[in-house]
C-alpha cells in the first residue's frame, strides 16, 4: 500500500468534517468543534499508520485506538465512515434510541477499545493494552487520543509513569491542543512546550507539529512508528477548535454546541469539494483470532483443616497461584501492598505475568481494563479502603464490559490499630453499585479459594472482600458455593431469630447463636458470602419462618449487606422486623476485638439485639 499524498490526505479531512457537521446536526447535540479540532491528526492516524483487520476488531495484531476525549466521537465515526466501515447514511442516526453510535464511545460500536468520556481515563487503558500486546507478542501499536483539558487529571500521570518504566513504546498518546476547553480556555492554553517538557520529564519521547499541517505531522507519526524504540511517545499538536467549522472556528462557548442547520449549511459549503462517496484505505494485518478463555479447570485447591486459623487475604494468594497454574490468561495487578494482599504469591509464582502497578490505583483499574479487552482475567488487588479512589474506572470498566476481578483486602473495622483511613467501610456500597456486578465476601480460606475461582468464571466485574485477621477454617474441600447462594450453618424447626453475617461478623454470629441458645432461644445462622447477587429465596424463606432477622456487617450502615437483605425481602412485603447492626460511629485505632465492640457487631450486641427485637 502506497502513502496517500498530504492533497489525498486533505481531501479525507474534509470528508471527515462534512460528516461530524451533517452528523451532528442531524442529531441536535454532540461536540462538533471537539472533533473537528482533531480531525486532520487522526485523519492522518488513520490512513497513513493504522493496521488493522477491519472484519474482527479483536485480532491481536491490530493497532488500537482510543479516544480518551471521548466527546470526540463523531470524529471517530466519521473516521470509520471515511475507511469504509459506516455507511454515511447510519451516521445520521447518531445519537439515536435504535443506533450504534451513541454520543460517547460505548461497546455498542465494535471498534470501541473502551467506553469513555469520563476524562483523563484512556491512556491507562492504553498502558493495559500495551502490556496485553506485549504479553501476546504482538507488534501492535496503540494510539490514544487526548484533549489537552484532561491532561489536568492526575490520573493521566500516573500512566504517563507507568508506561515509561515498563518501556512501553508500543504506545502513542496523541494529545489534541486546542486551547478552548468546555467553559474557559485550558490552564496553558497554546503553550505546548508544557506538556512536552513534563512527558519528557517522565520519559517519553516527544514532537509538537502543527496539528493541521499533514506536512508535519505524517513525518512525526512515521519517526514514531519505530517500534524498536521502548520510550513511549508523544506529538502534542496544536490545533484550533473547531478547525474548519467557518464560524466558530478558534471560537469560546461552542463545546458540546451543534450548529444550526442554516450554520451547518454554510460550514458544509465552505469546505468546498466533498467526495461523500471516497474511501481511505486502512493498511491489512493478518487474520488471527484472540484466543479467549471459554472454560475455567478447577484449580488444586489447598487442604485446610477445620478450626486452623487462616487469614483470608492469604488463602486469596494462595487461590491466586493455583488458578494461574491452569490458566494462562490469569494476571495480576497489585498497587505496592502485595505483601498485605498476599499477591505477592503470584509474584513468585508467575513474575512474567504479573505487574506491580505501585500507589496509583486509578491507573491500575484502568490498566486492567486494557488487558481484559485482549482476553486476559486480571486479578487486580490493593486495600479494600484504597479502591474507592478508583470508583470511575471502575463503574467505567463495567460500562466497557470489562471481565475484571477486583480484591479488596483489610476490610472494616476488625483491621484494628491501623485506625479509620485504613478502613475499608464503604467498599460493598461501592462495588454493589457497579452496573452488572457480582460480591463476594468469603468468611474463611476454604471459601475465599473457591469464590476466587468462581470469580474467575463469572463474567464481568467481580469484587471480592478479604480480611486482615486470620478466622478459623468453617469449610470442609467439599462445600459447594455459587454465585447468589449462601450457606445455612445453623438451623433447627424451633428457630426464632435469623442472624446474617459474612467474613468477620459470620463468626459473631455464630458466637452469638451460642449465646442466644443458653438462654433457651434458637438461632438461625446464614453466611451471605454472595452478597450481590444474594440469596433472596433463602432469606425470603427464613422471613417467614423466624421472628426477627439481625444483620451484623463490618461496613458501614448505608449500601452494604443489610441493605442487600432489605432488598431481598422488599418484593415480597415482608413485615418480619429486620435489625441492622454497622459501623456507625467513627472508627479509633484499637485491636479488632475492641473495634467490634465499640462499633456493636460483636456476638454480645448481636445477641442483645435479637432478645430485644423479640421482645426478651
Amino acid at each position: 500500500m502506497t502513502q496517500p499524498s498530504f492533497s489525498r490526505l486533505s481531501a479525507l479531512a474534509r470528508l471527515v468534517r462534512y460528516h461530524i457537521v451533517r452528523s451532528t446536526t442531524a442529531a441536535g447535540s454532540g461536540h462538533p468543534s471537539s472533533s473537528a479540532s482533531a480531525a486532520d491528526l487522526m485523519t492522518a492516524v488513520f490512513f497513513t499508520q493504522l493496521r488493522a483487520d477491519l472484519k474482527n476488531p479483536l485480532n491481536p495484531l491490530n493497532d488500537r485506538v482510543i479516544f480518551s476525549k471521548g466527546h470526540a466521537a463523531p470524529l471517530l465515526y466519521a473516521l470509520y465512515a471515511a475507511g469504509g466501515v459506516l455507511k454515511p447514511k447510519e451516521l445520521l442516526q447518531l445519537r439515536k434510541k435504535s443506533s450504534r453510535l451513541e454520543g460517547h464511545p460505548s461497546m455498542e460500536f465494535a471498534y470501541t477499545e473502551a467506553a469513555t468520556g469520563s476524562l483523563g481515563q484512556g491512556l491507562s487503558v492504553g498502558v493495559g493494552l500495551g502490556l496485553a500486546a506485549r504479553q501476546l507478542r504482538s507488534r501492535s501499536r496503540i494510539f490514544v487520543l487526548l484533549g489537552d483539558g484532561e491532561m489536568a487529571e492526575g490520573s493521566v500521570w500516573e500512566a504517563a509513569a507507568l508506561a515509561s518504566h515498563y518501556q512501553l513504546g508500543n504506545l502513542i498518546a496523541l494529545v489534541d491542543g486546542n486551547r478552548l476547553a468546555q467553559s474557559a480556555p485550558t490552564m496553558y492554553g497554546h503553550n505546548l512546550s508544557v506538556y512536552e517538557r513534563r512527558l519528557r520529564s517522565f520519559g517519553w519521547q516527544t514532537a509538537v507539529v502543527d496539528g493541521h499541517d499533514f506536512q508535519h505531522i505524517v513525518p512525526a507519526l512515521k519517526k514514531f512508528s519505530n517500534p524498536t524504540d521502548k520510550r513511549p511517545k508523544a506529538i502534542i499538536a496544536r490545533t484550533l477548535k473547531g478547525k474548519g467549522l467557518g464560524e466558530i472556528e478558534n471560537k469560546p462557548n461552542w463545546h458540546g454546541k451543534t450548529l444550526p442547520p442554516e450554520v451547518a449549511r454554510r460550514v458544509l459549503a465552505s469546505l468546498g469539494s466533498v467526495d461523500v462517496s471516497a474511501t481511505g484505505q486502512i493498511k491489512t494485518v493478518p487474520q488471527v483470532k484472540l484466543e479467549v478463555v471459554k472454560s475455567f479447570a478447577k484449580p488444586k485447591f489447598t487442604a485446610y483443616p477445620l478450626g486452623e486459623k487462616v487469614a483470608t487475604r492469604k488463602a486469596y494468594g494462595s487461590a491466586l497461584v493455583a488458578l494461574g497454574k491452569v490458566h494462562p490468561k490469569i494476571v495480576a495487578l497489585d498497587g505496592d501492598v502485595k505483601n498485605s494482599t498476599f499477591a505477592e504469591a503470584f509474584l513468585a509464582a508467575y513474575p512474567k505475568r504479573f505487574f506491580e502497578m505501585y500507589i496509583a490505583e486509578q491507573n491500575m483499574a484502568g490498566a486492567a481494563l486494557g488487558l481484559a479487552r485482549l482476553g486476559f482475567v486480571p486479578f487486580v488487588s490493593t486495600f479494600a479502603a484504597f479502591w474507592t479512589r478508583a470508583f470511575d474506572q471502575i463503574r467505567m470498566a463495567a460500562l466497557g464490559l470489562g471481565n475484571i476481578k477486583f480484591v479488596g483486602s483489610h476490610a472494616g473495622v476488625s483491621i484494628g490499630e491501623d485506625g479509620a483511613s485504613q478502613m475499608g467501610l464503604e467498599d460493598l456500597a461501592m462495588f454493589r453499585a457497579v452496573l452488572g456486578s457480582t460480591v463476594f465476601y468469603p468468611a474463611d480460606a476454604p471459601s475465599t479459594e473457591r469464590l476466587v475461582h468462581l470469580a474467575a468464571k463469572t463474567p464481568g466485574i467481580v469484587y471480592v472482600r478479604t480480611t486482615r485477621p486470620a478466622t478459623p477454617v468453617l469449610y470442609s474441600s467439599k462445600r459447594q458455593f455459587s454465585v447468589g447462594g449462601s450457606v445455612t450453618l445453623r438451623r433447627s424447626t424451633k428457630d426464632q431469630v435469623t442472624l446474617i453475617g459474612a467474613g468477620i461478623t459470620l463468626f459473631e454470629c455464630l458466637k452469638a447463636a451460642d449465646e442466644l441458645l443458653r438462654r433457651k432461644i434458637s438461632a438461625r445462622v446464614i453466611d451471605c458470602y454472595s452478597v450481590k447477587p444474594i440469596d433472596a429465596k433463602t432469606i425470603r424463606a427464613a422471613a417467614k419462618q423466624t421472628q426477627a432477622i439481625v444483620v451484623a456487617e463490618d461496613h458501614w450502615a448505608q449500601g452494604g449487606l443489610g441493605d442487600a437483605v432489605l432488598e431481598a425481602l422488599a418484593p415480597v412485603g415482608s413485615s418480619v422486623p429486620v435489625i441492622k447492626l454497622a459501623v456507625k460511629a467513627m472508627p479509633h485505632s484499637a485491636s479488632a476485638e475492641q473495634l467490634l465492640r465499640m462499633e456493636r457487631i460483636d456476638a454480645t450486641a448481636i445477641a442483645a439485639a435479637a432478645r430485644k427485637t423479640l421482645g426478651k
